[in-house]
C-alpha cells in the first residue's frame, strides 16, 4: 500500500472509512438514480410524441371521412338535381311531342272532313242513268257513313299516339341512369301514322 493512503486511512479511522464508503454508495445511488430520471424522461418524451402523433393521425383520419362524407352528400345532393332535370326534360320533350302529333292528327282529319263535306253528292258518271230517290239519299248516307269512320279512324290515332308517345316516354326515362351521368337517348320515332287515312 502506498505510505500516503496507509497515513491517510491512520487519520480517517474506521468510521471515517465507513462514512467515505457510505458516501461512495450515496454517490453511486444518486448516479443510478440521475440515469434512470434521465431514461424514464427521454421514454415519457417518446411517449408523449407518439401519442401526439397518433392524435395527429386520428384527427387527420376523421378530417378526411367527414371531408369524404360532405362530398358524397355534395354528389348525391348533385346527382339528384341531375337526374330530377332530366325527367322534367324528358317529360316536357314528351308533352311536346304528344301535343304536336295530335295536332296534327287533328290537322289531317279536319282536312279530310272538309274534303268530304266538300265531295259531290252524286259520284257517278255523267250520262248513266241514275235511279229515282237513290243517289240523294245513298250520298248522303256515304257522307255520313264517312264521317263517322274518320271519326272513329281519329280516337285510334289518337289513342295510338298516347300509347307511343308513353312508351317512349317509359323508355327514356328507365334510361336516366341515377348514379351516373348519362344522358338518356331517345328512342327511335316509332308511332303509327300521324292521321287518319280516307278509305
Amino acid at each position: 500500500m502506498h505510505p500516503g493512503a496507509a497515513m491517510i486511512l491512520r487519520l480517517l479511522g474506521w468510521q471515517g472509512i465507513a462514512g467515505l464508503v457510505a458516501g461512495m454508495g450515496l454517490l453511486g445511488l444518486l448516479l443510478m438514480q440521475h440515469a434512470h430520471a434521465v431514461h424514464w424522461h427521454q421514454q415519457s418524451d417518446r411517449f408523449e410524441k407518439l401519442y401526439t402523433a397518433e392524435q395527429l393521425a386520428f384527427a387527420k383520419t376523421t378530417a378526411a371521412y367527414r371531408q369524404a362524407a360532405d362530398q358524397a352528400r355534395a354528389d348525391d345532393q348533385a346527382n339528384a338535381k341531375r337526374v330530377a332535370a332530366q325527367q322534367s326534360t324528358i317529360n316536357q320533350e314528351s308533352s311536346n311531342d304528344y301535343e304536336k302529333r295530335l295536332a296534327d292528327a287533328r290537322a289531317a282529319a279536319a282536312r279530310l272532313q272538309q274534303e268530304l263535306a266538300a265531295a259531290p253528292a252524286h259520284p257517278g258518271g255523267g250520262g248513266a242513268a241514275s235511279v229515282p230517290s237513290l243517289p240523294t239519299a245513298s250520298g248522303g248516307v256515304a257522307q255520313a257513313a264517312g264521317q263517322d269512320g274518320l271519326s272513329d279512324a281519329l280516337t285510334a290515332t289518337e289513342q295510338a299516339i298516347q300509347l307511343d308517345e308513353l312508351i317512349k316516354w317509359v323508355r327514356k326515362q328507365a334510361a336516366v341512369d341515377p348514379n351516373g351521368v348519362t344522358e338518356p337517348q331517345a328512342s327511335p320515332q316509332s308511332g303509327p301514322a300521324k292521321g287518319p287515312s280516307p278509305r
